[in-house]
């Protein structure tokens, strides 16, 4: 299984590595953290170390940590915009059993 970006948050990514003026992709990972126990780690992926794994969608490089890849397998990343004022990644994980209530956290 692999990790994909949708067209819409491939666009994105590539709007804002050009905005920075450098990296090679997006990084995804996981930490620790909430009631429910993980949260999602986004940045930009400036460097691929022996150990990342890397997914390539509509372009653009994603780069997980080998400790993030079970909870991320198979997880599609989404960019939406609900109005002008609310826009973000949103992340269609198949691991996910439960999130908690504010949305911060998710279990598997």
């Amino acid at each position: 299984m692999a990790i994909q970006l949708t067209q819409a948050a491939a666009r994105r990514v590539q709007n804002m590595l050009q905005r920075r003026g450098h990296g090679i992709g997006l990084r995804l990972g996981t930490r620790k953290s909430g009631c429910s126990g993980f949260a999602y780690v986004v940045d930009y992926a400036d460097e691929i170390t022996a150990d990342d794994r890397v997914f390539e969608s509509h372009g653009v490089k994603v780069v997980v940590d080998p400790a993030s890849l079970p909870v991320l397998e198979g997880m599609e990343v989404d960019y939406v915009r609900n109005n002008l004022l609310n826009e973000g990644f949103e992340f269609r994980n198949p691991n996910v059993k439960e999130s908690c209530g504010c949305g911060e956290s998710f279990s598997v």
